[in-house]
């Protein structure tokens, strides 16, 4: 494609050189530069990418997208731009072919319930006869399509291009999780959002943002900037849970209409008549469309939330109030999100992805709400990430649980029982008991936690000590197949290590 039909759009640069060179690809990794390339020099939070111009033109880079002039190469053309991410991601829409701008492209932000979200509203929008792709946690999947998630948000040039694929697969629809991190770095500028939704805001990846005061910003800017009505798409809605503590906040800065959801009655889009059990969610849904009677597999007040996060979609994207009682009624289970794993001894075994503060007691409240018997909690806190969550995670765990199984989650390069150590502090004000392996021969005869750093092992303690009528939960990794121990990437899959556990006892 020819630099200059790829400016025709775009604002806010200043080109020096020939426009007429050919652009091949887009790339801001001076090591993927290929004959042809247009190389985006941005400056990261360890490393500034003008340093690696000389290397990205002696590769073959044919244009280079600068914001420090003083850097500009002599040998081939150079681009001039303020914001060099945002130029990215604008660019990276452009060379695509802008595959947002045509299609309905509906964007989920918040610590939790995003992808569970997004399951639910492609289970609508099929009713509605509107195939849509998936971008989030899982894969980025449309129909037998499926692209591996490399990250949440991907880099504006992979993101684009995966759209665009997605797209030629015949989607006629996007919805995809928006994380903090690619809000902040802009990987997100360039899509065409149709609607945007806020789930919630619980404390995470304060690693990277510091405060909650920088995560919400983060958040805002998909609702304060990128969701302004536009010539292209003068018809965009915000989707905002105002059960949330950040709901009315956010409310108060979109730049466009907002539809409101809540589980408490303080919304557009609510539920009522509302019956919780094992067997799923029951109610009617109260919608700016009318009401209608649903029932769901899901499980659990914070899936209610999502129901109704999705149904406010639905109405935002005028369909059919009929396609969102089905979609909701189709969807029986999301990969990882309660996913149950068969026991073969009466024992209720889900696995989840539970990995903060708020959603392992979003999820261990539902539990409590449906079960009969005990609750046994296997889970972690993840190495290189927030610390101050652990404590918190561990207290939520023992409080809520007949017994806690404190373990590994993916403890990266930290010294994983330095981690466990962490979560315990949470534990050890209250008043239960600290048990050790040789304890639970027989059981375990009052409420308690242990402290068991091998996944695995864990997970077997777990399958050995659950009784009929119990519920089994592994928390923290979900749908991942992988742990992460020092910077290697193995194998492991808490569905099958559970599986595995059970047919042991079986045997």
């Amino acid at each position: 494609m020819i630099l200059g039909e790829l400016l025709e759009k775009l604002c806010d640069f200043d080109l020096h050189g020939d426009a007429s060179v050919c652009i091949t690809s887009l790339t801001c990794d001076s090591r993927k530069v290929q004959p042809g390339s247009l190389f985006f020099a941005l400056r990261g939070t360890s490393v500034d990418g003008h340093q690696f111009i000389e290397k990205a033109v002696m590769a073959g880079a044919a244009a280079v997208v600068i914001e420090d002039a003083a850097c500009a190469p002599g040998e081939v053309p150079w681009i001039k731009v303020a914001d060099g991410r945002s130029f990215m991601g604008r660019m990276a829409s452009a060379f695509n072919g802008n595959p947002t701008a045509s299609l309905p492209l509906t964007g989920i932000t918040g610590t939790n319930g995003k992808t569970t979200t997004t399951y639910l509203i492609e289970a609508i929008m099929a009713a509605a006869g509107l195939p849509a792709a998936v971008l989030g946690t899982i894969s980025y999947r449309f129909g037998a399509t499926t692209i591996t998630a490399s990250h949440t948000t991907p880099e504006s040039t992979e993101l684009q291009t995966a759209f665009r694929q997605l797209k030629e697969a015949g989607a006629q629809a996007f919805v995809m999780e928006v994380s903090s991190h690619a809000l902040e770095q802009k990987r997100v500028d360039g899509c065409h959002f149709d609607v945007g939704i806020f789930s919630n805001l619980t404390r995470d990846h304060l690693d990277y943002h510091g405060t909650m005061e920088s995560y919400l910003e983060a958040k805002l800017r998909l609702f304060s900037d990128l969701l302004r009505p536009t010539e292209l798409k003068p018809q965009r809605h915000a989707v905002i849970n105002m059960d949330d503590h950040y709901g009315p906040v956010i409310s108060g800065r979109c730049a466009c209409p907002v539809i409101r959801y809540g589980i408490k009655g303080n919304g557009d889009v609510q539920a009522i008549d509302v019956t919780l059990s094992v067997s799923g969610i029951r109610g009617t849904l109260v919608t700016p469309l009318g009401n209608v009677g649903f029932v769901s597999r899901l499980l659990g007040r914070f899936n209610l939330s999502n129901i109704l996060a999705a149904a406010a979609a639905g109405v935002a994207l005028n369909l059919p109030l009929e396609a969102i009682r089905k979609g909701i009624e189709s969807l029986a289970a999301v990969p990882g999100r309660m996913e149950r794993v068969e026991s073969h001894r009466d024992v209720t075994c889900l696995v989840d992805y539970a990995h903060t503060g708020d959603a392992l007691e979003n999820v261990l409240s539902t539990l409590k709400e449906i079960a009969t018997g005990r609750i046994i909690t296997v889970f972690g806190c993840g190495g290189d990430r927030d610390i101050g969550k652990r404590p918190l995670m561990g207290r939520i765990a023992a409080t809520m649980s007949d017994l806690a199984i404190v373990t590994s989650d993916n403890p990266r390069t930290e010294d994983p029982f330095s981690i466990l150590e962490q979560i315990k502090a949470g534990m050890v004000s209250l008043d239960i008991r600290e048990y050790r392996q040789e304890d639970l021969a027989e059981g375990f005869p009052e409420k308690g936690f242990i402290l068991l750093e091998n996944r695995r092992e864990a997970i077997r303690l777990a399958s050995r000590l659950a009784q009929a009528g119990d519920i089994m939960l592994l928390a923290g990794k979900g749908h991942e197949d992988y742990q992460i121990i020092g910077i290697a990437r193995q194998h492991f899959d808490d569905r099958e290590e559970a599986t595995a556990a059970f047919a042991e006892m079986s045997s």
